[in-house]
């Protein structure tokens, strides 16, 4: 058989569970770790419920793909997951989610590992989103689970300390109220509203203008561009503040 028929023959093959995500849609992507628990609590041994080198290594990951390729307009991180919004108008891989999905879950997986130095892996979807208002819960969505997250991490790992098996502390917590939640915690003496925010809100990276000044020699004279770079918001707001400051990221232009 000739290689080009052979070729275009098997194409159809490779190709016919393509999916491509409209033009006019916003898109976000989540990225999640794969089997973390493990990964946490037995190989790297990270503190419970929070420790400031895995979130760390989150945030850098998050900034690694911020600049790998697409066009990221904000990166937000909690716990193990990790959820980017991209630029209105970008096209990268014709916005097949195919492409996007495994090269995403790809960086992350190999950036991930080698800031650790051990084997980790994530998943990765696409998440299209019709209108600015959709944007805004998904991030509202993202937020509110991070902030049960906290609840519940600080409630479960107290009552491990406390020397309650993994069984009987998820059976302490399991189905009750956030109230119920904040007042265990505040009964040993911790106010869940003074934890730090980027454990209860988590962290979100966005670019930012700045000016540089600069010397240009032909004309003798002191110059300023504007630059852009990547900055870090670990004291995120909550509500209806922090959606409309996701939405002010994307370019009007």
């Amino acid at each position: 058989m000739i290689f080009d028929e052979l070729d275009t023959g098997m194409r159809r093959f490779e190709t016919s569970l393509d999916q491509t995500i409209l033009p006019e849609l916003y898109m976000a992507v989540r990225i999640d770790g794969r089997n973390f628990t493990k990964l946490t609590k037995e190989t790297c041994r990270f503190e419970a419920p929070f420790d400031i080198r895995f979130r760390d290594a989150m945030v850098d990951t998050v900034k690694h793909l911020m600049d790998c390729g697409f066009r990221i307009v904000y990166g937000y991180t909690q716990s193990d997951e990790i959820s980017l919004l991209f630029h209105p108008r970008d096209n990268t891989f014709g916005r097949k989610t195919r492409k996007i999905n495994s090269v995403l879950a790809g960086e992350a997986s190999a950036f991930f590992s080698l800031r650790l130095g051990v084997l980790a892996c994530f998943d990765c979807r696409v998440v299209p989103l019709p209108n600015l208002e959709c944007v805004k819960d998904y991030f509202s969505w993202r937020q509110e689970d991070a902030h049960r997250n906290s609840l519940n991490a600080h409630c479960y790992w107290l009552l491990r300390r406390e020397g309650m098996s993994a069984r009987e502390a998820t059976r302490e917590i399991e189905g009750k109220s956030i109230a119920f939640k904040n007042e265990l915690l505040f009964s040993r003496n911790i106010n869940f509203n003074d934890l730090p925010n980027w454990q209860k809100r988590g962290v979100g990276l966005y670019y930012s203008s700045y000016e540089k000044k600069g010397y240009n020699p032909v004309k003798d004279e002191e110059v300023t561009s504007i630059r852009s770079r990547l900055d870090v918001n670990m004291d995120l707001e909550i509500g209806e503040a922090y959606t409309d400051w996701v939405i002010s990221q994307i370019p009007q232009d």
